[in-house]
Parts: C-alpha cells; sequence; structure tokens
C-alpha cells in the first residue's frame, strides 16, 4: 500500500486483515501476510496479555505466541528510494475492464477484459484509435470455502472448457439492471457465456480450486474443493477470526505469566537446571526471574511445554470474565483504581422493583481493557467464537502466515456496566411450557439452518442465551442516546451457559462496554447512564413491544423457507444493530423471549408494569 493508502489499525485487525480484498482510490490490493509487515527493530509493537496469547498458542499448535499490534504509519522505511509501507498490499485480482465502451450490433454496452500484463502504467493502450483509457478491477474472483481466491480463468469459462483461443475477450451488458443473468462473458472469436452460470454451485464452471493464496505470495498447492463465484467486496468475501479477552488481574499465576513472557526469546528450549541456570545470568531476565526458584519456573516451563499454561487458558474466556464481574465489591470500598480493571457493585436500593426482581446485581466497570487478537479467516461463512468465547480447534481457518511466530492483535479500553442475572429465576422461565416452546421452534429454524451449513460446527445457544442477547440489543439502543457514545460504539458480552457443557452453569449476565484504541472510551459517559439503568431497562422492555414491521416481524417463526432461520421477533426495525457491536453478527435475536409482543406468545421474561 502506498503512503496515500492507510487504514486505522483497528480496521487491520478486524476487517482487512492479511488475505482481505481491499478498494483503494486507483486499484484493488489483497492485504499480504504477517511476512511482510515491517517493523522497526526498536519497535516491535508488543501487547501483554498471556493469557491470551496461551489461548491463541493452542489454536496453533504452540505453546505460546508474541501479540503485536499493527506497524505505525510512521514506520515507513525508504528502499532504493522508494517507500515501503509498514503493511504491504498485492494488486488483486490481475484482470481489468478498460473503460471505454463500445456498442454491439445488438445495442448491447461491452468493454474489453484485458491482464494486467496488457497495460502500461496502468492504462490500456488501444491500438485501433491510438489511445490510452483507464480501466478498474474486474469485480469477480473466485474462491473455495479453505479460504483460497484466484482470478477466474476467463477464456476457460467463455470456451467452456478450451482455453486455446487467443482473441479479445469483452465484458458485455444486455441490460440496466447489473444482475448476473444479465452479464456475459464475450470472446472475439464468437463464444460467449453468462455470468449466472459462475454462481450455480453444482455447475463446476469455474473448475477446482488450485489453492491459490496470493496474501502469501504463495504458488498453487492441491485443494480439494469446487471453485464458487466471489464479488471482491462482497461481505461474505473475509471474515477474520477472532478472540478476545478481557483483562482480567490474577487470572493466571505471576510465573506462568512471566515464563509465557519469555517463552520465545528464552525459556522455549530450557530443559534442565543446567540450562535454565545459563538463562538465569543474561542481564535482560536476571532481574525478571530472581523472584522464583528453579523448580517454581521448571514446573511452569513443563506445564507451557504440555499446553496446559494455567488453570486459567483450560477455563473458557468467559468464565473467568464473569467471576471476576460478579465478585466486585460494593461502591463503599476504599481501594483505588489501579491497573486495567476496576468494577464496583451498584448500590441495589438504586434499581431494585419487582419487576426486576429476577436481576441479582449490577456493576459498574470503570476501567476495563479488551484485547483482540486476529488468528485466521474464512470466506463465505464464518466461523467465530461460540457463546463461551471461545474459537473451535478443529475449524480449517485460512493461515496468516506459515510458521506463526507472532499474531496481529489490538488493546481497547473502555468502561461499561455488568448485570447478572439470579439462575434460578432464569431455570423458573425455562420451564415454562411457552418458553419451551418458543425454543424448540428457534431450535428448529438452527437445524435447518445447519442442514444448509455443513461444514459448519455450532451447537444451539439455548433460549437463555437468546434472551439475554436480546435484551442487550434492546438495551443498548435505548441507552446510546444519553451515554453520549453512538450506538456502533457500544458492545456486548453475553453470559450464559453452554449446551452440553459444565462451565458457567449458573451463570447468567449482560456486559454491555464501550472500547476505544485511545482515551475517549473511558470519559465515565457509560458509567454514569448506568447509574439510573432502571429507568433504561424499562425503556429497553417497552422499545421491544412494538416493531415497525410489525406484524411480520412479531410472527416470524424461524424454519424451512423462512428467510432468516436463526432469530425469531428480530429486523433492523427493533433489534438489529451494528455488526460491530454484536458478538454473535445479528444472530441468535428474539424479543418475544424478552416481553410480549403483539403476538402474545407468553413466553416473555418480562411482565412490564402497565
Amino acid at each position: 500500500m502506498s503512503e496515500r493508502s492507510q487504514l486505522r489499525s483497528n480496521q487491520i485487525i478486524t476487517t482487512f486483515g492479511p488475505g482481505a480484498m481491499v478498494d483503494l482510490p486507483e486499484k484493488s490490493v489483497i492485504v499480504a501476510g504477517l511476512h511482510e509487515w515491517h517493523y522497526k527493530k526498536d519497535k516491535p509493537c508488543l501487547i501483554k496479555e498471556p493469557r491470551l496469547a496461551a489461548k491463541v498458542g493452542r489454536l496453533l499448535n504452540r505453546p505460546s505466541v508474541e501479540l503485536r499490534s499493527p506497524p505505525p504509519a510512521e514506520d515507513l522505511r525508504f528502499t532504493k528510494g522508494m517507500v515501503q509501507p509498514a503493511i504491504t498490499g498485492y494488486v488483486f485480482p490481475h484482470w481489468f475492464i478498460v473503460q471505454k465502451t463500445e456498442k454491439t450490433p445488438a445495442a448491447h454496452r461491452r468493454r474489453r477484459l484485458v491482464l494486467r500484463d496488457q497495460l502500461k502504467n496502468g492504462r490500456f493502450f488501444d491500438s485501433s484509435d491510438k489511445k490510452t483509457y483507464s480501466v478498474v478491477p474486474v469485480r469477480f474472483v473466485r474462491a473455495c470455502c479453505k479460504g483460497h481466491v484466484g482470478d477466474i480463468a476467463w477464456r476457460n469459462f467463455a470456451h467452456r472448457g478450451a482455453d486455446i483461443c487467443a482473441a479479445d475477450l469483452w465484458i458485455e451488458e444486455r441490460g440496466t439492471s447489473g444482475d448476473l443473468s444479465e452479464i456475459w462473458i464475450v470472446c472475439e472469436c464468437g463464444a460467449n457465456r453468462c455470468m449466472r452460470e459462475a454462481a450455480e454451485h453444482d455447475s463446476h464452471s469455474l473448475l477446482m480450486c488450485n489453492g491459490s493464496r496470493p496474501w502469501l505470495d504463495d504458488k498453487d498447492s492441491a485443494c480439494d474443493q469446487p471453485n464458487r463465484l466471489l464479488l471482491r467486496n462482497a461481505s461474505n468475501a473475509y471474515f477474520p477470526q477472532l478472540l478476545s479477552v478481557i483483562s482480567i488481574p490474577d487470572s493466571m499465576s505471576e510465573v506462568d505469566v512471566l515464563v509465557l513472557d519469555l517463552w520465545e526469546n528464552y525459556l522455549q528450549f530450557v530443559k534442565a537446571e543446567e540450562r535454565l541456570n545459563e538463562e538465569r545470568q543474561k542481564p535482560a531476565v536476571a532481574s525478571l526471574l530472581a523472584p522464583f526458584t528453579n523448580e517454581q519456573i521448571l514446573g511452569s516451563i513443563v506445564r507451557i511445554r504440555n499446553g496446559e499454561a494455567a488453570a486459567a487458558v483450560a477455563r473458557s474466556v468467559k468464565d473467568i470474565e464473569f467471576e471476576a464481574l460478579s465478585s466486585a465489591k460494593n461502591e463503599a470500598a476504599t481501594d483505588q483504581p489501579d491497573g486495567d480493571f476496576f468494577a464496583r457493585l451498584l448500590d441495589p436500593k438504586r434499581w431494585q422493583s419487582p419487576w426486576l426482581a429476577a436481576l441479582d446485581k449490577i456493576v459498574l466497570v470503570h476501567r476495563l481493557r479488551e484485547v483482540t487478537a486476529l488468528v485466521g479467516f474464512t470466506r463465505f461463512d464464518s466461523a467465530g467464537p461460540d457463546i463461551s468465547g471461545e474459537l473451535d480447534i478443529a475449524v480449517e481457518r485460512a493461515p496468516l502466515v506459515e510458521n506463526p511466530r507472532w499474531m496481529p492483535a489490538a488493546e481497547n479500553r473502555g468502561e461499561g456496566f455488568f448485570i447478572q442475572f439470579r439462575p434460578e429465576a432464569i431455570k423458573a422461565w425455562l420451564d415454562r411450557p411457552e418458553v419451551q416452546a418458543r425454543s424448540a421452534a428457534l431450535e428448529g429454524g438452527f437445524n435447518a439452518w445447519l442442514h444448509d451449513h455443513s461444514g459448519v460446527k455450532v451447537t444451539f445457544p439455548g433460549a437463555a442465551y437468546v434472551m439475554l442477547h436480546s435484551l442487550a440489543h434492546l438495551l443498548i439502543t435505548a441507552i446510546s442516546l444519553e451515554c453520549g457514545y453512538p450506538a456502533s460504539s457500544l458492545r456486548e458480552r453475553i453470559y450464559a451457559p453452554v449446551a452440553g457443557g459444565s462451565d458457567m452453569s449458573d451463570c447468567y449476565g449482560i456486559l454491555i462496554f464501550t472500547g476505544s484504541s485511545d482515551a475517549q472510551g473511558t470519559l465515565g459517559g457509560l458509567v454514569h447512564a448506568a447509574r439510573d439503568l432502571k429507568r433504561h431497562l424499562l425503556r429497553a422492555c417497552q422499545l421491544g413491544f412494538l416493531c415497525s414491521n410489525d406484524p411480520v416481524c412479531s410472527s416470524h417463526t424461524p424454519g424451512h423457507g423462512s428467510v432468516e432461520q436463526l432469530s425469531g421477533s428480530a429486523c433492523h426495525g427493533c433489534l438489529y444493530i451494528s455488526e460491530t457491536s454484536c458478538e454473535q453478527f445479528n444472530r441468535y435475536l428474539d424479543r418475544s423471549l424478552v416481553v410480549s409482543t403483539i403476538d402474545r406468545l407468553g413466553c416473555q421474561f418480562f411482565d412490564i408494569p402497565a
């Protein structure tokens, strides 16, 4: 990427990481892998979060990895008189459309389709009129479900398998709607084919994938998947796989934290006490290792090497967070804010009410730090964290680099509030016949969706999660007008038991927080609004009563043939929020589980007073 083409650091982690296709003012590029991220030797941009580093390492079959923020823009270097960007972008795709429109005898519009090799200084010279013309990248590429991506073999496609013809290729528009059925690839020899055929999954018109990974500047390799048509700027072209944690103090033992920090450079090859004594003599680590005995350090090394760095790594991400949030002290405590996490219990007198009897406590989180790591990506279907915050080790993700030693990450500091629910109240609600009937309908829709996405390994999160998730969306909408932050800057974390698992068996809660890479996320507006949370909860429930799309929205039942199979009564008029704010990309939502809608299903959790 040139010096003029810059992205924010957080965008590199959450939206435009390695393997993502980015439209720049003059070209389209694919962001290069980590081997083309350039740091100054004295500025590795390290982020310290041992618990996340150990969990990312487990996903990559390593004891631990370093976490680094993207290199800053001022790290641009000059090589042979040219600017070397902090992060490289390779030109992709290699086929372009000439911005010269011609008319066919049938009065259709057509433009020439040319390869990058036919351009000079980024422009196409037309020998017919001796003029040069600008070009734009073709918007169609081919990809497979393993993340591989490449140029479509246009000659092969137009000639239906034969590509020996060297005549000019054209992209022809036989209509004005832009629909694939009106776009044709035409060869000067007369061969032609409609782009709609490329979108048919069973036609194999785009051949089998050759394993192309242009973001790694990789040679073709074997792949057993068929190619599928992909619009390079479509929303399903890139799904980053992100793993995030809230920094919790004392969630790992002190010796494990230290050994993980020193692992890559000093301790990974230590197997005996003699080698450890040699490492202790090095000035860079002598003072750090001094408080611990050889036995403690060697024990930690064994745990890390065996993939058991600490109990905190074995426990789920949200389990540790819930434990810290639910253990917050009351506001009368005298200790002062220190470190990356500071939370206080809100006086129950400020929110208690008969209709809120299911709430156990409300916690004001004055200070928190969220660290998010990018570990890979997928195309066509997302494979994000499950409801416990963990990524599936078995998921086949496209790599960011071969043999990774570090992974990109971002840290955000913010504030928020946490609502904890009484488990007995949730369980009593789940036992109601109306709730069980609605849960069965939602699970039926989930199973229908799963049938259409056979490669996805997820389980139905359960009615409790759907209810808490829906309430969080309503609350974000209701509170954003008064907290001083736009709704898109607020985020959620939902705490609920995992179906079929033992983690968080009695943990039910909602964390609403804001995070920013600078100081703006800690201005206190969200904490201040949370002091009047009773009013905001009432307003959130009232927003769920009626949707502008009712009765269509309220009567929606997910299942076979439904447009939305993973949600119930939910749409852009009521529950959908910015996908950057939602941990499940606006899935698993149903406001009828929160409050009564016009359908009167009787499965609501809150009975709001008149």
